[in-house]
């Protein structure tokens, strides 16, 4: 289950400039401005900026709101490394804006990046390996060239030194070579190669010179140097960090960056206590909250600021694939290995129930691990489909080739008779009967 479609948002009113704070597989053998990993690009070579951005929105003004998660140990109540890369410390949110990769994700596609510092990219015939063409502008925030040897620099730093999070991506790319000053060839292993292009055009990019003399792996509050839009301008550990944007960023014009990280300052406050942490919005300490607790959005906000709209409280539409929460089955457990056993827990579960007296109506059930994506199945399974599950017929469910499973609906009670009955004839073909009050096996656990 999750929100209903939607974000909840509080702002306060005021000269706030528009953003759009948005920062992905393998193509065919020859140079490409983007990587796919399904084959197929949206954008084409010459785009001018992406679909879902303003290249007009003005730039300047600032915001200001809260630390919350954000890359690896990103910790919501405070920060002390600028590093979030390794594992010791908790580096502030927004840190990853310091750091420019090869490419950059296209957030109206399922699975695709285009090219930043990397102008183009060539996969091997074979798949087992990718090829990165830079552009000899890209530089860090002093001034010096991006080169080949930052990529190698960093590759190997991250391979040996990185987040457990980040070499787990990356296990699989053995190695990389440098071409010349501005080309980069990386070779992967294994059988499962596809994403791996994407995973190395992702990486956040590091300056050689810059660690030169310094420990990568010790938590720092050194400001790092980077090649992305923003620089850290101020910070006091463990309460704020403000981020600058850079007027001499070198990839303002690139389609990539055109129309996005608009904001003159972005400053993110840390609270150790959530209720500081709302109170402190409504008093006008910040200007953003995202909630994400029903019970607050519900009770809490019935403010003088708000009545006035001096605060704003909003519903935005969220139609991008969505996670879930709720509760997740362990199933390498014995006790759940048998799927009517599951389905009974389903059953059971009254959704509509807990909704209306634990939730304040402000969810809906999610009947895919894949919501709002053309991922989830929905109806019945279409002829392709069907062709593609055949030679498995034998090993799936009947299930599969059927009309999709849906949660089931109460009638809200919290004790639907009709579903609790299915429930309890389930458990009780799994074996799992009532015996003195409580459902026992036959081992009698």
């Amino acid at each position: 289950m999750k929100s209903p479609g939607a974000s909840w948002f509080l702002r306060h009113v005021g000269p706030i400039a528009a953003a759009v704070l948005l920062c992905t597989a393998s193509a065919a053998a020859e140079p490409s401005h983007g990587l796919s990993a399904f084959g197929h690009l949206k954008y084409a070579e010459h785009f001018t900026h992406f679909d879902y951005v303003n290249p007009d929105a003005p730039s300047g003004g600032r915001l200001s709101t809260i630390g919350v998660q954000g890359i690896f140990n990103t910790n919501q109540a405070t920060f002390n490394s600028f590093n979030g890369y390794v594992l010791p410390g908790d580096a502030p949110y927004g840190i990853e804006l310091l750091f420019d990769s090869l490419m950059v994700r296209a957030f109206d596609e399922p699975d695709a990046v285009y090219g930043l510092v990397a102008h183009s990219a060539e996969a091997d015939e074979d798949g087992n390996g990718v090829t990165f063409y830079l552009r000899p502008e890209a530089a860090f925030a002093d001034g010096t060239a991006l080169t080949a040897d930052d990529l190698l620099f960093t590759f190997d730093t991250l391979k040996q030194h990185g987040h457990p999070s980040l070499t787990g991506q990356i296990r699989d790319v053995v190695t990389a070579e440098i071409i010349d000053l501005h080309t980069v060839h990386y070779t992967f292993e294994g059988e499962v190669t596809r994403d791996l292009a994407i995973r190395i055009a992702l990486l956040p990019i590091f300056s050689r010179a810059f660690y030169e003399g310094r420990e990568f792996t010790e938590p720092s509050l050194d400001v790092p140097l980077g090649s992305g839009p923003y620089t850290i301008d101020a910070f006091q550990q463990g309460r704020y960090i403000s981020y600058t944007r850079r007027d001499d960023y070198w990839a303002w014009d690139l389609p990539v960056i055109r129309g996005r990280h608009n904001f003159g300052e972005l400053r993110f406050e840390y609270f150790r206590d959530r209720t500081a942490q709302l109170e402190a919005l409504k008093v006008g300490d910040y200007d953003l909250r995202e909630e994400f607790t029903a019970s607050t959005w519900a009770t809490g906000y019935d403010t003088r600021a708000v009545m006035e709209g001096r605060l704003i409280r909003d519903v935005l539409p969220d139609d991008r694939p969505s996670g879930a929460q709720g509760f997740f089955i362990n199933t390498r457990l014995e006790k759940f290995a048998d799927v009517r056993v599951r389905q009974a827990l389903g059953l059971a579960f009254d959704f509509e129930w807990a909704n209306a007296n634990l939730f304040y109506d402000q969810y809906r059930r999610t009947n895919s691990f894949f919501e709002n994506s053309d991922l989830k199945a929905e109806g019945e399974p279409t002829e392709a489909e069907i062709e593609l599950l055949a030679p498995f017929e034998s090993v799936l469910p009947l299930e599969v080739f059927g009309a999709v499973v849906l949660s089931p609906v109460s009638d809200g009670s919290g004790r639907d008779r009709t579903l609790l009955t299915q429930a309890s004839e389930l458990l009780d073909a799994a074996g799992w009967n009532v015996v003195d009050g409580a459902r026992v096996n036959e081992e009698g656990e």
